[in-house]
């Protein structure tokens, strides 16, 4: 019986062995090789989770206070869009800014912010509504289009991985050519990845008419050639995604 074991606990591992794909070797960093080196911009997503019951309040708190941050030219700081989840985790925000100049525009956002109070005082009445937060720092995929304001009414849907460790530049490299497929109805808004936070984390950021036209157009896709090469060759790299359907709150550049 032992040696049966033995033989079927072998067999087993040369069966998984088939369907796992080796990590190659690097000589370069991810971010080096994939992010758009001429612009240097550096992306934060944030998630809020709010309490049922001051969903409402956050969103005026935000629209009273986000937008007047986006405007001023002191910040070198953009609201790329800001939503509330409509499927995926429930009584959630998320907001998208683009810091022209990365890590330094960044720190001169940050640096200047202590000292509005408008701000403070936003951020002070924001942590009586949340339940929890969490946010990453983000690189832009030089194969995707720069995310840029849209008239609406549309929902956006993010798409977010979690790739294996080491697998991050071979999902570029079939993304690269996936990406022309997706542009026929216009729907990619932007594609990241991360830098600080959840490591290893990618999210593709579309945007559709409605929930139909969505179904429609992901439909479509497998009719494109080579669509369906990239979803064979990387759903091996994935441990794990999540969809999340938004709606953009009303001062959102992102419509």
């Amino acid at each position: 019986i032992n040696r049966m074991h033995v033989l079927f606990c072998r067999s087993l591992s040369g069966f998984k062995s088939l369907f796992i794909r080796k990590v190659d070797p690097r000589k370069d960093a991810h971010s080096n090789v994939l992010s758009k080196k001429e612009e240097q911009n550096l992306y934060k997503i944030q998630f809020h989770n709010v309490k049922p019951e001051c969903l409402d309040a956050y969103n005026e708190l935000c629209e009273a206070v986000l937008p007047s941050i986006h405007a001023n030219p002191e910040y070198p700081s953009e609201l790329v869009g800001t939503w509330n989840t409509w499927y995926g985790e429930q009584d959630q925000a998320v907001h998208l800014w683009r810091y022209r100049g990365g890590y330094p525009a960044l720190t001169e956002v940050m640096n200047k912010l202590k000292q509005n109070k408008e701000f403070m005082e936003y951020r002070k009445e924001r942590g009586k509504m949340l339940l929890s937060r969490r946010n990453q720092l983000l690189l832009e995929f030089s194969f995707w289009n720069e995310p840029v304001p849209r008239p609406g009414p549309n929902i956006y849907e993010l798409r977010s991985y979690q790739l294996r460790p080491g697998t991050m530049i071979e999902w570029g490299n079939y993304w690269a050519r996936a990406i022309e497929i997706r542009q026929k109805n216009q729907e990619a808004v932007g594609g990241f990845f991360s830098q600080i936070g959840s490591l290893y984390t990618v999210h593709h950021l579309w945007a559709y008419k409605d929930l139909q036209s969505r179904d429609e157009t992901r439909n479509a896709a497998w009719q494109q050639e080579g669509w369906d090469e990239v979803v064979y060759y990387t759903v091996p790299l994935i441990q794990h995604m999540e969809s999340r359907i938004m709606i953009p709150m009303k001062s959102s550049p992102l419509k």
